[in-house]
């Protein structure tokens, strides 16, 4: 078998037992993902997708840096190639290779797709590398394989995109216009037009200005224009905001002061520290508008983003070279909280790479403020071992209340019931041994089971 059934699950019989009776009550649920990475032009197309090596190895970093960390180049996988040349060539390097992800998350989800959806039993491998290839190639002609019909097949009930205040959110029109009934919606990632260090800043700026008919040269047109472009998402269903920041450093800037520093970024002349300030006073910003239209605001800290200025230049941005740092939450969220810390209509949820701020300073500052929650482990954190600990460290003090469920955050489409699955496993996992040390009734487990997989993050997200 290329997947166990006892996956995941304790090895005491009795706890294992316990946990596979709480999973039982919650596999089929239907899934929410609150946030993510695919694309809505997938389901306003309805096309086929092309092959194996465009679904599985192209838009999956952590398949490709896995490979390239084994000297495998990004050029020999078509890394950023609109279409693959030679899709059958990348993909034997990729099956050859697959013995890299032993032990990893991602063979998990890989070997969770290639069974559940495409029958195979026997693990991808060189030899293996043309059935796989031919399997799921001929599979993807069929009308039960087209972008719509796996949505429905995997049990979606939301799917939400990521995407940019420029972006003309056409294909999202278009899904909504074809009657199609799925629930797919946008997320409001507004970072190119908040972070001065991403390129063209001011071009975007002046872009949002035209975009909205605002004047976003002033401080006062530049935030009418952000206004205008979330209501323009909430129109299209959008229920939350999403923030890659560096740090999660916060400011409260009075008006006149944070008018000047817009001038200063928006013409070039900022130094890195104010640049800093000026990300740190647009999150605050960002709460505030939180609190006036309702949408929910999370917060991605902590990534060094393209740390390979090779692999940056060449192939651009989100090329698998992103790196975790720690990160400083409670001195510098305090500005933002002193603000609207204790306003229990707004949301904010803290995500981290850094596992040592989870007991430390994120459990107990979601323990108190009435504002914030917990987002599941993320990105590197997105694994058994990382879902276990994040339980154990943060539940002690946040309990489960103070978390949002679970979200895959994923570019690859195919590993979302993979992904929910894994995090549906782990919590049934840490629930069963609660109930065997007889410190939770196996009545509230199958309660909690439930929540964590399905009703806290249709809560946490408005959904």
């Amino acid at each position: 078998m290329l997947i166990q059934e006892d996956r995941l699950f304790p090895a005491d019989l009795k706890t294992r037992s316990i946990a596979h009776g709480l999973y039982e009550q919650v596999r089929n649920l239907p899934i929410v993902s609150p946030h993510g990475h695919t694309q809505a032009a997938w389901f306003a197309s309805n096309d086929p997708f092309p092959d194996p090596a465009k679904l599985f190895v192209q838009p999956d970093h952590y398949v490709y840096r896995m490979l390239y960390s084994q000297g495998i180049s990004l050029e020999d996988l078509e890394i950023g190639q609109s279409k693959i040349k030679d899709p059958r060539r990348v993909w034997r390097i990729f099956a050859s290779h697959y013995f890299l992800f032993r032990g990893t998350p991602t063979r998990l989800w890989l070997d969770y797709a290639f069974h559940e959806l495409f029958g195979m039993e026997d693990l991808l491998s060189e030899k293996s590398a043309d059935l796989y290839y031919d399997t799921i190639s001929a599979k993807l002609q069929t009308p039960e394989f087209l972008p719509r019909a796996l949505y429905e097949r995997f049990h979606l009930e939301v799917l939400a995109t990521t995407d940019s205040p420029l972006d003309s959110l056409a294909d999202h029109k278009a899904i909504r216009e074809s009657g199609w009934k799925a629930r797919i919606v946008p997320n409001f990632r507004p970072d190119s037009v908040v972070d001065p260090e991403f390129p063209r800043f001011a071009e975007s700026i002046v872009r949002l200005g035209e975009q909205t008919g605002e004047a976003t040269t002033s401080w006062t047109g530049y935030l009418n224009a952000l206004r205008k472009s979330r209501d323009r998402f909430r129109e299209f269903g959008c229920t939350a905001t999403d923030h890659g920041h560096p740090t999660a450093q916060t400011a409260n800037l009075r008006a006149a002061e944070a008018a000047e520093l817009f001038s200063r970024v928006f013409s070039g002349n900022a130094d890195a520290r104010q640049q800093e300030l000026f990300r740190a006073q647009m999150l605050t910003e960002m709460a505030r508008m939180s609190l006036d239209d309702g949408l929910v605001m999370q917060i991605h800290p902590g990534a060094v983003r393209n740390h390979n200025r090779q692999v940056y230049e060449r192939y651009g941005r989100d090329t698998g070279a992103d790196i975790p740092r720690p990160t400083n939450y409670v001195d510098a969220l305090r500005p933002l909280l002193d603000r609207f810390g204790n306003e229990s209509k707004l949301t904010i949820i803290l995500f981290t790479l850094d596992e040592s701020a989870f007991s430390r300073e994120l459990a107990p500052l979601a323990g108190h403020y009435p504002c914030l929650r917990l987002g599941p482990p993320w990105w590197f954190l997105d694994s058994p071992e990382g879902m276990m600990r994040f339980r154990e460290l943060a539940t002690e003090t946040a309990g489960f209340y103070n978390t949002v469920g679970f979200n895959d955050d994923t570019r690859a489409f195919l590993s979302i019931p993979a992904r929910h699955d894994v995090a549906r496993r782990v919590d049934c996992a840490f629930l069963a041994r609660l109930v065997a040390e007889h410190r939770l009734r196996e009545d509230e487990a199958n309660e909690l089971a439930h929540d964590l997989a399905y009703g806290l993050v249709k809560n946490a997200y408005r959904l």
